[in-house]
Protein backbone atom coordinates (compact mmCIF):
# COMPACT_ATOMS: atom_id res chain seq x y z
CA UNK A 1 0.00 0.00 0.00
CA UNK A 2 1.60 3.28 -0.75
CA UNK A 3 2.65 5.32 1.86
CA UNK A 4 -0.32 8.53 2.18
CA UNK A 5 0.87 11.40 4.36
CA UNK A 6 -1.70 13.66 5.82
CA UNK A 7 -1.03 17.46 5.60
CA UNK A 8 -0.55 17.43 9.62
CA UNK A 9 2.30 15.03 9.55
CA UNK A 10 4.32 16.95 6.70
CA UNK A 11 6.36 19.62 7.82
CA UNK A 12 7.48 22.07 4.91
CA UNK A 13 7.43 25.63 4.25
CA UNK A 14 7.30 25.14 0.60
CA UNK A 15 4.67 22.72 0.11
CA UNK A 16 1.15 24.51 -1.83
CA UNK A 17 -2.15 23.17 -2.23
CA UNK A 18 -2.68 22.08 -6.06
CA UNK A 19 -4.73 25.02 -6.65
CA UNK A 20 -2.12 27.49 -6.14
CA UNK A 21 -0.23 26.18 -9.41
CA UNK A 22 -0.77 27.84 -12.59
CA UNK A 23 -1.04 26.47 -16.16
CA UNK A 24 1.69 25.03 -17.05
CA UNK A 25 3.59 24.79 -13.63
CA UNK A 26 3.97 21.10 -12.47
CA UNK A 27 4.63 19.80 -8.67
CA UNK A 28 5.32 16.42 -6.88
CA UNK A 29 2.50 15.48 -4.65
CA UNK A 30 3.41 15.16 -1.28
CA UNK A 31 0.43 14.72 1.07
CA UNK A 32 -3.38 14.51 0.61
CA UNK A 33 -5.86 16.40 2.95
CA UNK A 34 -9.14 14.49 3.57
CA UNK A 35 -11.47 11.64 4.46
CA UNK A 36 -10.66 8.18 3.93
CA UNK A 37 -12.67 8.11 0.54
CA UNK A 38 -11.34 11.43 -1.14
CA UNK A 39 -7.91 10.45 -0.15
CA UNK A 40 -9.32 6.40 -1.75
CA UNK A 41 -10.43 8.60 -5.15
CA UNK A 42 -7.28 10.12 -6.05
CA UNK A 43 -5.41 7.12 -5.06
CA UNK A 44 -7.58 5.19 -7.81
CA UNK A 45 -6.95 8.21 -10.31
CA UNK A 46 -3.10 7.77 -9.47
CA UNK A 47 -2.60 10.79 -7.69
CA UNK A 48 -0.11 9.17 -5.19
CA UNK A 49 2.61 10.62 -2.90
CA UNK A 50 5.44 11.57 -5.24
CA UNK A 51 3.56 11.84 -8.95
CA UNK A 52 4.05 14.71 -11.13
CA UNK A 53 1.28 16.38 -12.01
CA UNK A 54 1.36 19.36 -14.48
CA UNK A 55 -1.74 21.96 -14.19
CA UNK A 56 -2.80 22.41 -17.50
CA UNK A 57 -6.09 24.74 -16.44
CA UNK A 58 -6.42 26.84 -13.74
CA UNK A 59 -8.69 29.51 -14.35
CA UNK A 60 -9.32 30.04 -10.39
CA UNK A 61 -12.75 29.59 -10.54
CA UNK A 62 -14.96 26.05 -11.14
CA UNK A 63 -12.74 23.17 -11.57
CA UNK A 64 -8.93 22.54 -12.87
CA UNK A 65 -7.76 20.04 -15.72
CA UNK A 66 -4.64 18.36 -14.59
CA UNK A 67 -2.49 15.91 -16.74
CA UNK A 68 -1.31 13.21 -14.03
CA UNK A 69 0.93 10.08 -16.03
CA UNK A 70 -0.40 11.02 -19.68
CA UNK A 71 -4.43 11.22 -18.40
CA UNK A 72 -6.04 14.78 -17.77
CA UNK A 73 -8.38 14.78 -15.03
CA UNK A 74 -10.80 17.53 -13.93
CA UNK A 75 -10.94 18.33 -10.40
CA UNK A 76 -13.08 20.49 -8.10
CA UNK A 77 -11.60 23.34 -6.48
CA UNK A 78 -12.49 22.10 -3.12
CA UNK A 79 -10.77 18.60 -4.35
CA UNK A 80 -7.37 20.73 -5.69
CA UNK A 81 -7.14 22.86 -2.64
CA UNK A 82 -6.67 19.21 -0.40
CA UNK A 83 -3.39 17.74 -2.42
CA UNK A 84 -0.45 19.41 -1.40
CA UNK A 85 2.22 19.68 -4.01
CA UNK A 86 6.17 20.76 -4.24
CA UNK A 87 7.13 23.04 -7.33
CA UNK A 88 8.73 21.58 -9.70
CA UNK A 89 11.33 23.42 -12.10
CA UNK A 90 9.68 23.34 -15.29
CA UNK A 91 12.05 22.46 -18.27
CA UNK A 92 11.61 24.50 -21.44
Amino acid sequence: MTDVKSVETVADDHLVPLGGLRPGEIGAIVALAGGRAFVARCLAMGCTPGTRVKVERNTGRGPMIIVVRGTRLALGRGESMRLRVKRQETKT
